[in-house]
């Protein structure tokens, strides 16, 4: 079941930040220690009530001014508005309604997404009466809150929560995989849709953005079933605008949460991006199997091991993701394409493996016999045993003496083990440690 998203919007100095930072329990830097991500200051995930969800942080909107910068933040804003299941309309009680909230809200409107208006900066009871003037913006009961002294949250996450899409009945579709296509603008991937598909089902431009939202297409294939999603990509409008890149990490954040195999779409005309990374990163951490798909071969200059140099050069690119497979296509011409399902049905199947809990010990045991695990101040670790708890991605949990004598590396040699044992390719693995009670 994917997150529900939350767009924070608002005009500028409002507060959007403070809030973020709030709900999300944590200051959160503009760079993050995450394998493989540099992950912008845009989105968290945040629980309230027992219910997990996504914020999404946007800069202020002003919606008539000519600054270009500006200009650049008004599109961020609807590109999170697009994307999110609810709206978080932030305002000022200090300096009450000016015209650009009046504009604010007009666009909100429009959206016809659930709105909950928040009136920030009512830091005590007696500030209460600023709340009523907020009801003029006809877009809702205004909820008081102070972002920076954590006042009224609580009663502004209850009413996100209501808003929130019912979970609806889980329908019978364990034979129809979902593919999301993500991937940086204008690298291909509706041309690769289109290919797979084998009919022009989504529009097709040179310029990056003709894709503005996530289009769901179903297809039968080859007797397999599928539900194709094409992530949207982001305009450039110019080096400004390059900022602007990092919200297509949003849109392709909710597809990734509800395929169950991405196709990470890279342009090999060009070196692997940051942005490449950071996608590749987001499919990676939500646990998702992945295909690299490397585009636009046929524009390749051909010598010897071109393409094995290429493969080593992307491995060192993506380091976290040397189980995924990659296959280099060029969808303009369909060379490889017909590849592309063979290797999703083979990635679903190794993200769906189960291992019995006899079998995977057997392995623990050979594994710990060929590689001691490692100690501290004399106490080395010992691991107990371990079962398979979940799959998509294959999930052990291992129950040892002491968490904390397990070190990375050694973790790292273990999921390298069960993937020589196993295959698993395609697929990252999720290994849990419990201490067993004495």
């Amino acid at each position: 079941m994917a997150k529900p998203i939350v767009a924070i919007v608002g005009r500028p100095n409002v507060g959007k930040s403070t809030l973020f930072n709030q709900l999300a329990g944590k200051r959160i830097s503009i760079v993050e220690d995450t394998p493989g991500v540099t992950r912008d200051r845009i989105y968290a995930d945040s629980e309230w009530l027992n219910t997990a969800f996504t914020m999404i942080d946007t800069g202020g909107i002003e919606p008539d001014s000519q600054d270009e910068l500006l200009q650049q933040m008004k599109y961020q804003a609807e590109i999170a508005i697009e994307t999110a299941d609810v709206i978080l309309f932030l305002t000022d009680a200090k300096e009450g309604i000016t015209s650009t909230d009046r504009d604010v809200a007009d666009l909100l409107r429009k959206s016809e997404k659930p709105i909950v208006l928040a009136v920030n900066k009512i830091d005590t009871q007696e500030e209460e009466a600023g709340l009523y003037e907020f009801y003029n913006l006809a877009i809702g009961e205004p909820m008081s809150i102070s972002a920076s002294h954590k006042r009224g949250i609580g009663d502004m996450l209850d009413e996100i929560v209501k808003c929130f899409p019912p979970v609806g009945v889980v329908e019978d579709e364990e034979d129809v995989i979902h593919i999301a296509v993500v991937g940086k603008p204008n690298v291909g991937k509706s041309s690769l849709v289109n290919r797979l598909l084998r009919q022009e089902r989504v529009i097709v431009s040179d310029i990056p953005g003709t894709t503005r939202d996530a289009i769901d297409t179903p297809a039968e294939i080859d007797g397999g079933k599928y539900v194709i999603i094409d992530t949207a990509g982001i305009r450039r409008k110019s080096r400004v605008s390059d900022s602007l890149e990092r919200y297509s990490v949003i849109r392709a954040l909710s597809a990734i949460r509800r395929c169950d195999v991405a196709l990470i779409v890279i342009d090999t005309t060009m070196e692997v991006t940051e942005q490449d990374t950071k996608i590749a990163g987001l499919v990676h951490e939500e646990g998702k199997g992945s295909i690299l798909v490397m585009n636009k071969w046929d524009t390749i200059e051909k010598q010897t091991n071109t393409m094995n140099k290429y493969r080593q050069r992307l491995m060192n690119d993506l380091s976290f993701m040397t189980y995924a497979p990659s296959v280099f296509i060029s969808a303009k011409t369909g060379q490889r394409v017909e590849r592309i399902l063979e290797l999703v049905k083979f990635v679903y199947q190794q993200c769906t493996f189960r291992i019995s809990t006899g079998v995977l010990n057997d392995c623990l045991a050979d594994a710990i016999a060929v590689n001691e695990p490692p100690s501290d101040k004399g106490r080395r670790l010992k691991i107990l045993y371990g079962t398979q708890v979940s799959v998509k991605p294959p999930t052990f949990v291992l129950f040892v003496n002491d968490p904390d004598l397990m070190h990375y590396s050694y973790k790292r040699y273990l999921e390298n083990y069960l993937r020589k044992t196993f295959g698993l390719e395609g697929t990252p693995l999720h290994i849990i440690l419990r201490e067993k009670n004495k």
